[in-house]
């Protein structure tokens, strides 16, 4: 996220710090026996990360006292996301008030946070997708597949279909359960399946830039040795600001650098055309150009990003459905958003004949080629329309309640992360939690949706790197700036053998490397962005806004 920022004019961090994207992921598995994840060494590193601290007196707590609290401290986590936030904690269980519904859920029960980006809210409500592997086990369970999981106790949610709905206006949002209100679409809703099971990912074919009135639009992707099936990735994702496109040719696959002609053809009034499974939606100039500021929301995507992360400049012009109800892959439908609707002020329960996405037809389709229309269905949806809280158009955050007596929360709401999480005091938990935290071992992941873009692998459809960690390793995520330790063990599956000091030593020269190479494009970037308007952002790129409160 400070990448953006660095980038396009807005804060500066430590050079170290931006260099920080070009550095390689290691991924390097140890024996649960050998005990906790070393996390103290990205402790130190990531608060430099930030110009100041992260104010626990201006958050809410949870009060684990809540008389149907059940902790389950043996589960810690350790999430990283991109803009440099660390969140860790561990799981527990209590009961969730979501809108109108309510049920026993698990939820992150977070003691620690290095960011100021929390200060003034009480945690983070992911919308995402569960994870695979022995991340999906550690995780809590995304809070939509929680509630309405059978059998769960005190759930009144065991008929709410598994999608939701989000847009935004200039001031305002909401979210809604178990589908969408017709009243908030201009037209058909269209669908396309997710081009992973994990993430909520379309396949871009084309994305043009032009005035509306001209007769032409200039491509800004220009496949190498085009076939007809040429697409990039795109995650949809509301804990993204902007649209953040190629600001490289993606190692050969595409002949121009779609950044570089964007800044070159900018001009006012101008729009982005979006080709989605055969269909285009336009980003107007009022979506994608702050006028109150007259700055951009349209950013060059970080080195190695496969692809393009399309954020709240798109939920501002349409309402986007999130399908989960298939257990393969997620379905996202989209239609032109009904200017003269207007969100609800409190939580609303409502009664809708909904167009369904045509599943049979999905389920022939890769996920790039085309998009269909609803199909016509005679059942009655039940939807919870929730009112968000829409700051700038670019941060948004939804009340929750959890526990017995209800305990309120205002929580960053986010579709490009899994998690729910709340703050609690760590220094007041009970003893027997406190021992049990001391002598466990914490997970470390990586949370943020442009993860999945960094390693995409296009013959698949999905990301290459998809490792399932057995429950008797640990993950341990370090890069040039972090200390580069020695894994010793065997990988569970076989096939792994232990590193030495040459491979290690290895690993962080390519390190190194990788950020003397992100030096360079740093500095390039940065002269190209000086061509056009630019914008400091509160949030860009991840999961997380990076700016909460008003900064002087």
């Amino acid at each position: 996220g400070d990448f953006a920022k660095s980038v396009m004019g807005g804060m500066n961090p430590p050079p170290w710090r931006v260099l920080l994207l070009g550095c390689v992921l290691l991924i390097a598995a140890a024996p649960r026996a050998q005990g906790r994840v070393d996390t103290e060494a990205s402790a130190d590193s990531t608060t430099k990360l930030f110009n100041e601290p992260y104010r626990p007196s201006e958050s809410r707590h949870y009060e684990v006292s809540s008389s149907t609290f059940a902790a389950d401290a043996a589960k810690q986590f350790d999430l990283s996301y991109a803009d440099g936030t660390v969140l860790r904690g561990f799981n527990g269980k209590d009961v969730v008030q979501l809108g109108n519904f309510h049920g026993m859920a698990p939820f992150g029960v977070i003691t620690e946070c290095n960011s100021p980006d929390f200060n003034g809210v009480d945690g983070i409500l992911g919308f995402g997708l569960p994870k695979p592997g022995y991340e999906g086990r550690t995780l809590p369970n995304p809070i939509l597949f929680a509630l309405t999981e059978k059998g769960i106790a005190d759930s009144n949610a065991q008929e709410l279909s598994r999608k939701f709905s989000f847009f935004s206006t200039n001031d305002k949002a909401e979210v809604q359960l178990g589908g969408y209100d017709p009243a908030t679409c201009d037209d058909e809703m269209f669908y396309t399946p997710s081009l992973s099971p994990t993430d909520f990912i379309v396949g871009v074919t084309s994305l043009k830039f032009g005035h509306p009135d001209s007769i032409g639009h200039t491509e800004l992707l220009k496949f190498n040795d085009p076939t007809g099936g040429e697409y990039l990735p795109a995650i949809m994702d509301s804990g993204t600001s902007c649209l953040v496109i190629p600001g490289s040719r993606l190692g050969g696959k595409l002949d121009n650098v779609p950044f570089d002609d964007f800044t070159n053809l900018w001009d006012e009034g101008t729009s982005f055309y979006l080709t989605i499974g055969g269909k285009t939606f336009e980003i107007p100039y009022h979506s994608w150009f702050l006028s109150a500021t007259s700055q951009t929301c349209v950013q060059p995507s970080p080195d190695g990003m496969e692809g393009l992360l399309i954020g709240d400049v798109f939920f501002r012009e349409y309402v986007v459905e999130f399908d989960m109800v298939e257990q393969t892959r997620p379905i996202i439908g989209i239609a032109k958003l009904n200017k003269k609707y207007t969100p609800v002020a409190t939580s609303e329960l409502g009664y809708f004949h909904l167009s369904q996405a045509p599943r049979d037809k999905l389920h022939l389709l890769r996920g790039e080629e085309t998009m269909y229309p609803a199909e016509h269905s005679s059942r009655l949806d039940e939807v919870d329309q929730i009112n968000i809280f829409n700051k700038k158009g670019t941060q948004y955050f939804m009340d929750v309640e959890v526990g017995t007596p209800r305990q309120k929360f205002t929580v960053i709401f986010d579709t490009g992360s899994a998690v729910f999480g709340v703050f609690t005091k760590k220094d007041q938990l009970p003893t027997e939690i406190k021992q049990v935290l001391s002598h466990r071992s914490s997970f470390k992941i990586r949370m943020d949706s442009m993860n999945s873009l960094m390693s995409w692998d296009y013959s698949a459809a999905h990301p290459s790197q998809n490792v399932d960690l057995s429950s008797d390793t640990a993950t341990s995520l370090a890069m040039a700036s972090a200390d580069l330790r020695q894994a010793r063990g065997s990988w569970s599956g076989g096939g792994f053998a232990a590193w030495g000091p040459s491979t290690g030593a290895g690993l962080l020269l390519v390190a190194v490397v990788a950020n003397i190479v992100a030096g360079f494009q740093l500095v390039r970037k940065r002269s190209r962005a000086s061509r056009t308007a630019t914008v400091d952002m509160a949030g860009v790129y991840g999961a997380v806004p990076l700016s909460i409160v008003e900064r002087v």
